[in-house]
């Protein structure tokens, strides 16, 4: 399940992106057939007129975004939209999971509490299957082994503790590693660009204002790009951090709760 919410996500972006730039395209090329049309039917004044206020009308903010990726290059503009794309199918399918992963754990330990008067160890097992999360598995591993001991139970509460840790981060080094690659991407398409502007300056033989400026702008939107990408995948980041950090404090918490319950239940017996 969580494989497919990332795919669909991925699919979802990629076509979004592929329909952007599609239609990008298309709005370029009937511009221009509109322009041809009005040069040739409307007196000479008026068309100039004309382009001249679509010139300075405002674009939207879409319609800007869209223009800049064109403008930066498909190749190193591609690669950052990937970063971005992956980037964010990783974190909206670790945020799902670790939504899911939450319990209420006051709840969840008064019910075992009220199980284990009621039918033993066997009722306090069933109540973790019939629970979901991180806390509610823990539980059901040091329950198993409650006729071992209390030291056991510990032991085996603070082993499967880790693996589910291990769990929740799981994916969060691939969202970091889009965040260092989107950047860095950006600054080669930088590098690239600025080559590009010197070798027109070699080949002109002279420095023109107009393909200088032209290279370093365009070289400079893929760095700009590769750090806004990062910044959106660095703030997912740091909650997914702190989202998967309240969820380990409870685990702890609910942990020595439950050893405090088994040895009550364990002195009753």
């Amino acid at each position: 399940m969580k494989k497919l919410f990332a795919f669909l996500a991925v699919i979802g972006m990629l076509s979004t992106g592929a329909n952007a730039v599609f239609a990008q395209e298309e709005e370029n090329v009937a511009g221009e057939a509109t322009e041809q049309v009005a040069e040739e039917t409307a007196p000479s004044e008026e068309p100039a007129v004309a382009v001249e206020e679509m010139a300075e009308a405002p674009k939207g903010i879409h319609k800007q975004i869209k223009a800049k990726f064109i403008e930066g290059g498909a190749i190193f503009m591609s690669f950052v939209l990937l970063c971005l794309i992956f980037g964010l199918a990783l974190a909206i399918e670790r945020i799902i999971y670790l939504n899911l992963a939450s319990t209420n754990t006051k709840k969840l330990l008064q019910n075992i509490e009220n199980a284990l008067n009621d039918g033993g160890v066997e009722a306090a097992k069933e109540v973790c299957r019939n629970t979901r999360g991180p806390v509610a598995s823990i539980f059901y591993q040091g329950l198993d082994r409650f006729d071992e001991g209390v030291d056991v139970v510990e032991k085996s509460v603070i082993s499967y503790g880790s693996v589910q840790m291990g769990l929740l981060e799981k994916g969060l080094t691939w969202i970091s590693l889009f965040i260092s690659l989107a950047p860095m991407l950006g600054f080669m398409g930088t590098v690239i660009g600025m080559i590009e502007a010197f070798d027109n300056i070699q080949a002109m033989g002279t420095i023109s204002a107009t393909a200088v400026a032209g290279g370093i702008k365009v070289a400079l939107i893929t760095t700009v790009s590769g750090l806004i990408v990062a910044i959106i995948l660095q703030v997912f980041y740091n909650y997914l951090v702190s989202k998967i950090d309240g969820i380990v404090n409870t685990m702890e918490d609910a942990s020595i709760s439950l050893l405090d319950i088994l040895v009550k239940y364990n002195m009753k017996k």
